[in-house]
């Protein structure tokens, strides 16, 4: 397994494995109801015009989150992350 980054460090086209979601109470909650759980996978496709919030893509649809968010999110990079598809 490699090194664990947080779902903010991911650049527009990486894609990468959740592998834990950190938090409490009610924002752990939001971000697993989301669809955001252990196994899922997850592109970056954007950030805002200030950088925040970024917007991802999973399970088919997209979901944009405030840095402070996605730094809960801990992730593995997927071998091809950031090629051309």
């Amino acid at each position: 397994m490699s090194e664990l980054i947080t779902l903010d460090n991911l650049k527009p086209g990486q894609c990468a494995t959740v592998r834990r979601v950190k938090g409490e109470g009610p924002i752990r909650r939001r971000l697993m109801d989301m669809g955001i759980v252990n196994g899922i996978e997850i592109e970056m496709l954007k950030t805002a015009p200030l950088g925040d919030p970024i917007e991802y893509q999973l399970r088919g649809y997209h979901l944009s989150l405030r840095k402070a968010e996605a730094r809960l999110i801990e992730i593995e990079l997927t071998p091809e992350s950031g090629t051309n598809r």
